[in-house]
């Protein structure tokens, strides 16, 4: 199925850009959104990709293991697309043979393993991207623009919602060791969409997750809960399931509600953009800003000094947070984290 991401990013007249010099990229992995990476090669002429681990890819060499690879290749960039379980332990091998790394999130399913990613990245002075792709949607760009003009206020309350279908899943969905949890595969997003288009931060976490019914999915959970304390009060949820039949006419059906103290802001696909304020009786937001692409930006970052939209910061606390809101519904109790 193509997803909506990707048709708005092929059907958009992207610029072509440029860097002071050729940059040659190893795919290693199949799995999540590889096409954030393979999408904008077409604008992106200064930007080849050299060698494939695990993902077929017209005209470009495969390789049947990722440390041939990229030994043989030695790329500037390792973009790491494998499964949850194995991942840290790719990107740690890449960070060592000196590339920068744009990984699938989550980056790490263990504090640990995070803190190793986070050490080699500052020891050896490279540069590390995460893709999470759904803050470049116009969507979410235009809550956050509508948040940061002060239109509703203060944030106190957020709400949000991921519900897929299940389909048929590869066999790595299936094994915790694996997947790592429902929580870090996807909820992964909507933990970094809440922080960001809010403008708060996340002092504790608990939750709950379970699997009803299904029994192809194995250790997979299919369905989840976590409430989130901000740092100023106010309360976040975010409820995710792989409930959604297949006679529905979309893969999945995100929401993401903000109530601040001057208004509401919310979106989902049935409806849009819809926002309400003390100035302003509810509307329908139609100027949205254009999608963006993540692999360009975080480009840009690294060789063109331009800013990132996600920064380094920012991805090592959502991972952490992530995992924190994985470890309360495992254990079922409050995470906390000092700031």
């Amino acid at each position: 199925m193509i997803s909506r991401r990707a048709v708005l990013l092929g059907a958009a007249v992207a610029p072509i850009v440029r860097f002071p010099r050729k940059i040659r990229v190893a795919l290693i992995g199949s799995e999540g959104h590889t096409e954030e990476i393979l999408k904008p090669l077409k604008d992106l002429p200064d930007v080849q990709l050299v060698g494939t681990c695990g993902k077929k890819v017209q005209g470009i060499k495969e390789y049947p293991d990722y440390r041939s690879l990229l030994d043989t290749e030695k790329p500037d960039i390792a973009a790491i697309c494998n499964n949850n379980g194995e991942r840290a332990r790719v990107i740690l091998d890449a960070l060592d043979r000196k590339m920068h790394v744009i990984a699938e999130k989550p980056l790490a399913l263990t504090l640990d393993d995070l803190v190793k990613i986070r050490h080699s990245v500052s020891s050896n002075k490279l540069r590390i991207g995460m893709l999470l792709p759904m803050r470049y949607d116009p969507e979410y760009l235009a809550l956050k623009d509508i948040v940061s003009k002060g239109l509703i206020g203060e944030v106190a309350q957020i709400a949000s919602q991921k519900s897929y279908k299940a389909g048929k899943r590869d066999a790595w969905y299936l094994s915790r060791s694996t997947y790592g949890g429902s929580i870090a595969w996807i909820g992964i997003h909507m933990i970094d969409l809440m922080r960001w288009t809010s403008g708060r931060e996340f002092a504790s976490v608990m939750g709950m997750h379970g699997h009803v019914g299904f029994p192809q999915l194995k250790e997979m959970e299919n369905v989840t809960a976590s409430i989130f304390k901000l740092d100023n009060g106010g309360v976040a949820s975010l409820r995710m399931d792989y409930l959604r039949t297949e006679n529905a006419t979309s893969h999945g059906d995100d929401r993401l509600r903000l109530a601040g103290t001057k208004g509401v802001v919310e979106y989902q696909a049935a409806t849009g953009v819809t926002l309400m304020t003390t100035d302003q009786p509810p509307h329908v937001v139609t100027k949205l800003p254009p999608q963006g692409s993540l692999f360009t930006d975080w480009l840009n970052d690294v060789y063109n000094g331009k800013p990132a939209m996600i920064s380094e910061p920012d991805i090592y606390r959502v991972t952490e947070i992530t995992i924190g809101a994985q470890e309360a519904a495992d254990k079922g109790t409050v995470v906390q984290w000092e700031r």
